[in-house]
């Protein structure tokens, strides 16, 4: 059966050289062993790139989180601390920090994608692949070894036929010899069956030796298809199977660069943008801005003069002494060395108006304080605008609710509004004389002359704030016993609708029942229909809504449901 193996090997070598069907023809088990290991390599490799999928999504997950951790808290002292241009800086290093981190994220996607998944997807097809090809092999394995089979057992047949045909033989010549010798007739008739006996064993034996000359053509020819033509076939496919594998393998490593690779451009742009948030620090601003923080406005002390108490006078204190210019009185000897420092603690918040600060704390001060009070101001008019909307569909719409319940409410609202104007007009007023006092004291030429008009002394109405009743260091103290009331401002129904840029939509609502919106700036509205909100109920029952570029106006909250957009940017669409 394998006789001529190897010139067979030598022959393959000689005419298909690196074919795994002429070079590796009897290698069958070895080739199974070696495709299996090429499989767990792949799968290995896989794991690999999901550990790496799995770290970069980790770490992005810290960086966001570090990130996040050392940004600005809202109302916290950290928010006064980045009108420092190096906090400013440090927040935009954050910043461009987490975009960083999603680039990492990036490279986890990408990975999965383009990697682990059409990896693991070919790893099943691959096995497919494989175990078709290997059970075709031991198919054809198999058929072959059946062959020889056949082929030996023809073979003993034949032997053994041969070996009876000759022991038939020998016998007839044994008993034929006799008879020569003794010629009786029972020996001649031993002899007759004798040579029967031989001549039948002859003959099958003949037979069998046809037999076995069929299945050894047989065997050659099925032998020779195997090793030259299915073997060469299939390990054929193999070797391709495996080249395809190695080729799958080298692509995606190739990728797994480009993945890293395609990440750098922004993340070369997130590194400038912190070195240009490091180049952005100006220590000279920042150093003026801690002047701007807490320059006091006072100037400093003069020299204390000679206190003789030999002489029998009362003790005076120089005009230009520190001490008189903060109207501290008669300081006693134990604590008079501590006053002469401006910069002391105050306990408590102080007056209303703010004189127990230094002028430039004052000022500012007074300013946050007018801001916060516009703000209430703002509120309370919007309020009192949309009850006025509200009691005028009443008025049209009895059905709706009484106009007159909402009196009390609109009278407490007007009074509110009041008191935030006179309010307004008061520290207004305050913040106008203290501007004042410091452009005087920055103004060498005004000091010296002491030439001042009479809007420089008197800024404001003498009932909100007296100049008589300043303080040396430029405050003053509010006269409450001439205070007036203010005239409150007249607001138009129709202002929320005179505004050049359209409101952007925060978002949607589906009407419960019909509205016709009868009243000018209400709108209509069918049972069911969708609409855009553009501002939501403020407490007085009113949403305002928008269906298209030139249709918006005020409905009654409790006709629609209301879904709000937590990811509304602005964007204006419409239905």
């Amino acid at each position: 059966m394998h006789r001529n193996r190897g010139s067979f090997g030598r022959n393959c070598t000689e005419t298909m050289s690196c074919r795994w069907g002429t070079e590796l023809w009897d290698q069958f088990d070895n080739l199974e062993k070696h495709t299996h290991w090429g499989i767990e390599f792949v799968e290995r490799y896989t794991k690999f790139v999901k550990e790496r999928s799995e770290i970069e999504i980790s770490y992005a997950k810290q960086i966001r989180n570090l990130s996040k951790k050392y940004q600005p808290k809202k109302n916290s002292r950290e928010e006064d601390e980045y009108k420092y241009t190096s906090c400013r800086a440090f927040l935009m290093t954050l910043n461009e920090l987490n975009d960083y981190a999603g680039q990492h994220e990036v490279i986890a996607e990408n990975l999965t994608t383009h990697i682990i998944c059409e990896l693991t997807r070919y790893i099943q097809e691959l096995k497919a692949e494989r175990k078709s090809h290997f059970h075709d092999g031991r198919r054809a394995q198999q058929h072959i070894e059946n062959s020889w089979k056949q082929l030996e057992s023809s073979k003993r047949r034949f032997e053994r036929d041969c070996k009876e045909a000759d022991r038939a033989q020998q016998y007839f010549d044994k008993i034929d010899a006799d008879i020569n010798v003794t010629k009786a007739d029972v020996e001649k008739r031993c002899s007759l069956k004798a040579r029967q006996q031989a001549q039948l064993k002859h003959q099958v034996a003949e037979d069998s030796k046809n037999e076995y000359l069929t299945y050894l053509q047989k065997f050659n020819k099925e032998q020779n298809e195997h090793y030259y033509s299915l073997i060469p076939h299939i390990f054929q496919k193999i070797q391709e199977m495996e080249e395809k594998k190695i080729e799958k393998v080298g692509e995606s490593m190739k990728t797994y660069a480009e993945v890293n690779r395609k990440v750098l451009p922004i993340v070369s742009k997130c590194l400038d943008g912190m070195t240009n948030a490091a180049a952005s620090i100006e220590p000279t601003t920042d150093t003026k801005q801690v002047v701007e923080s807490f320059k006091s406005g006072f100037e400093p002390p003069g020299d204390v003069e000679v206190e003789d108490y030999s002489l029998s006078m009362r003790r005076t204190v120089s005009e230009s002494s520190y001490l008189n210019s903060r109207g501290e009185g008669k300081p006693s000897r134990s604590n008079s060395r501590g006053k002469l420092w401006p910069f002391k603690r105050n306990k408590g918040s102080g007056p209303e108006d703010c004189s127990h600060l230094p002028p430039e704390q004052r000022r500012k001060k007074l300013q946050a304080k007018i801001n916060d009070i516009n703000k209430e101001l703002q509120k309370e008019v919007d309020q009192r605008d949309a009850l006025t909307k509200m009691k005028d569909v009443y008025v049209k719409n009895p059905h709706m609710g009484d106009p007159n319940s909402l009196d009390s409410r609109l009278e407490e609202i007007g009074q509110n509004i009041d008191k935030l104007e006179l309010d307004s007009r008061k520290y207004e007023a305050w913040l106008l004389e203290v501007e004042t006092r410091l452009a005087d004291k920055s103004d060498p030429h005004r000091r010296q002359s002491g030439l001042y008009d009479s809007n420089a002394t008197t800024p404001v109405n003498n009932n909100c704030a007296p100049v008589n009743r300043e303080s040396p260091d430029g405050s003053y103290t509010e006269d409450h016993s001439t205070e007036h009331h203010l005239k409150s401002r007249s607001t138009d129904f129709d202002d929320d609708f005179d505004d050049e840029d359209p409101l952007p939509t925060i978002g949607t609502c589906k009407s419960l029942y019909p509205f016709e919106g009868q009243n000018e700036g209400t709108i209509s509205m069918a049972e069911g229909e969708l609409l855009y909100v553009i501002e939501e109920d403020k407490g007085d029952g009113w949403t305002r809504v928008r269906r298209n570029e030139d249709e918006e106006g005020y409905v009654p909250t409790s006709y629609i449901k209301v879904f709000f957009d937590t990811n509304a940017k602005g964007a204006m669409t419409y239905i």
